[in-house]
């Protein structure tokens, strides 16, 4: 079993950054592509973005995609979601998840099996 723990959520204002951080404890690090999910209230719960053990693929949602980048590091059991231009419909709980893979790509988002506690991101307008 996997413990995830999310970290760097908080309030900014429309346009600001942030960055989530997400520390994995309990496997080999290395053995899981990552991924961010988020659930808004009264919303089911979407798709951020993902990347592979290697850090070489990446996958993002439409709707983030240019403003958000994800990374890794392996050294440190971390993976992180820079954001930047955020805006309010960015508003929501930010989840951490893995799934154990046996190779370099970005699995299917079911394939997430383990998940953190989440962190509150809000965006002011």
């Amino acid at each position: 079993q996997v413990q995830l723990v999310e970290s760097g959520g908080g309030l900014v204002q429309a346009g600001g950054s942030l960055r989530l951080s997400c520390v994995v404890s309990g496997r080999t690090f290395r053995n899981y592509a990552m991924g961010w999910f988020r659930q808004a209230p009264g919303k089911e719960r979407e798709f951020v973005a993902a990347i592979s053990w290697s850090g070489a693929n990446t996958y993002y949602a439409d709707s983030v995609k240019g403003r958000f980048t994800i990374s890794r590091d392996n050294a440190k059991n971390t993976v992180y979601l820079q954001m930047n231009s955020l805006k309010p419909e960015d508003t929501a709980i930010y989840y951490c998840a893995a799934a154990s893979v046996f190779g370099d790509y970005v699995p299917q988002f079911t394939d997430f099996a383990s998940w953190g506690q989440g962190t509150q991101v809000t965006v002011s307008s």
